[in-house]
């Protein structure tokens, strides 16, 4: 089966990609998590796409039980090396967040910089995250996740806004097509890979409306659902959604 333009992107890109801009929030963003869930350090946490890593063992370091579980043998292999080096011991498991193992083992779950969600080629794969989720959950568990503002697009230019977050070195982010129909964007995203390749990948993505995050989770039983503003590194409840928020930030609790 031809890969997906996804997993050709985290193939072999575990090392530069703790270089990319989007990867610089982590202690801001584990701060907002460690209050979601009152520093209560028994409950055990599922990082969902955790890529390399970078909240799993941010958490870990603070005393927090956390699974890690990713598509991608590269960035799992990157993550497995710096938590050694930091001397954890960190359960990583490649998993497909579609299809998770776990039944009813985790009371917080976390999915975070797009961790799957909202990446697949279809809604109805989108969906299956958020259900394989739910149901890797106990009952009355949280999950925090970010996921793509379909208002972003209405209103700004996602091209200006790539470009501006572009560095040397780095991916990049050009030809963004929004489709008013589908809410997908459609993009071309250009990178060295870890053994130095050139890699050019045509990529789309599902922006959604805060309404359907609602609708969607509402149908998974989740009662309480807030959604703001996601701000690199600063995630808070002060935040209320705007049309100028690339990122929504999702907390809900059955």
């Amino acid at each position: 089966m031809e890969k997906q333009w996804y997993e050709l992107f985290f193939e072999n890109y575990g090392q530069k990609y703790d270089n990319e801009v989007f990867t610089r929030g982590t202690q801001g963003e584990c701060d907002f998590i460690e209050k979601e869930i009152k520093f209560d350090k028994s409950l055990k946490i599922i990082d969902v796409g955790c890529g390399t890593g970078r909240h799993t063992i941010e958490l870990s370091k603070r005393g927090y039980q956390v699974t890690g579980v990713d598509l991608s043998a590269s960035q799992l292999k990157r993550a497995k090396e710096k938590a050694e080096a930091d001397r954890l011991v960190i359960d990583f498991q490649c998993q497909d967040a579609r299809n998770l193992s776990f039944d009813k083992a985790f009371d917080v779950a976390i999915m975070l910089c797009e961790g799957g969600f909202p990446l697949m080629e279809t809604d109805e794969m989108n969906f299956q995250i958020l259900k394989s989720v739910s149901s890797a959950l106990k009952p009355k568990a949280k999950l925090i996740f970010t996921t793509l503002n379909g208002l972003f697009p209405l209103y700004q230019s996602v091209d200006k806004f790539c470009a501006a977050s572009e560095e040397e070195g780095n991916s990049t982010c050009k030809n963004n097509t929004f489709d008013l129909m589908t809410f997908r964007c459609f993009s071309i995203v250009e990178f060295e890979d870890d053994s130095g390749k050139q890699m050019r990948l045509e990529c789309n993505e599902r922006y959604y409306m805060p309404v359907e995050i609602t609708w969607l989770l509402k149908s998974l039983g989740f009662q309480t659902i807030d959604i703001f503003g996601a701000r690199l590194g600063e995630f808070s409840r002060d935040h209320k959604l705007t049309t100028e928020d690339f990122e929504m930030l999702v907390v809900c609790q059955r």
